[in-house]
């Protein structure tokens, strides 16, 4: 389903959340083998930015899907949030079929060339440094925040300051289960059991937690939208998501040496 998340005319921002579903059905396998992923495209002032676009189950059809709104061959940007697969692995079907710059966190700058042929990122790839950066779009600026240890160790979230969204990445980030994005979450204290696993095993620290939500303060966020999963829309929402996530125990304050035995 593509999902007009904003769109005021000059600025738009649109959501893709079902193609790594259609991708299963598509090849006779719908047994949810693998994680469902949301895709963002942004569009401002004739330029277009690629948020997360995915692995090599989503690329065709998220090509098809992008030409309804721009000429994707110009597309302006992919960015990555962090190097994970279904997060960054199509990036050479993406620097093959457009004139895209990568943009990436530096410390993956030299492992996303990986998923590439040799030299396919030459002169074609960005890194963000671990302050973050503000990405010229159009007629504004995408801001990537930094999210590190949420969970990789090199990670950002990207700010939309005209829709006010948050692209949070994995964190808000939902189980199977909990897929419609079309449908943000009004309950947040029902969606938890949806979220609690995934966070605790996926999240580093309930420290970098805190750090990441006093961040997300001093933004003007209206929506919060994770890659995986539904959104956090409104500011009660936002509020209550954020008061949940920074309480949150997850990662290594959760180990003990129980969890360090040889068998």
């Amino acid at each position: 389903m593509t999902i007009t998340l904003y769109d005021d005319g000059d600025h738009k921002c649109i959501a893709f959340e079902d193609l790594v579903t259609a991708a299963e059905s598509a090849a006779g396998s719908d047994d949810g083998e693998t994680v469902q992923s949301n895709q963002f495209l942004i569009v401002d002032g004739g330029q277009a930015a690629l948020i997360d676009p995915g692995g090599n189950l989503t690329y065709h059809r998220l090509f098809a899907e992008i030409f309804r709104h721009i000429h994707v061959k110009h597309l302006d940007y992919v960015i990555a949030s962090h190097q994970d697969p279904d997060v960054v692995a199509s990036i050479n079907k993406w620097l093959v079929g457009t004139d895209c710059t990568v943009v990436v966190p530096a410390i993956w700058a030299r492992f996303v060339p990986h998923f590439c042929t040799p030299g396919a990122t030459r002169g074609r790839l960005i890194g963000i440094p671990d302050e973050g950066m503000n990405i010229r779009l159009g007629n504004m600026f995408l801001k990537a925040v930094p999210a590190h240890f949420l969970h990789s160790e090199g990670n950002f979230h990207f700010y939309d300051p005209i829709s006010r969204i948050l692209f949070s990445g994995d964190v808000g980030a939902a189980s199977v289960g909990a897929q419609d994005l079309a449908k943000p979450v009004t309950d947040i204290r029902g969606h938890i059991p949806k979220m609690l696993g995934f966070h605790r095993r996926y999240m580093n620290s309930n420290k970098v937690c805190r750090l990441w939500a006093n961040m997300v303060r001093r933004l003007d966020v209206e929506w919060i939208v994770p890659q995986h999963g539904p959104s956090f829309k409104g500011r009660k929402a936002v509020q209550e998501f954020l008061e949940w996530f920074e309480n949150l125990q997850c990662g290594v304050d959760l180990m003990s040496q129980q969890n360090y035995q040889p068998l």
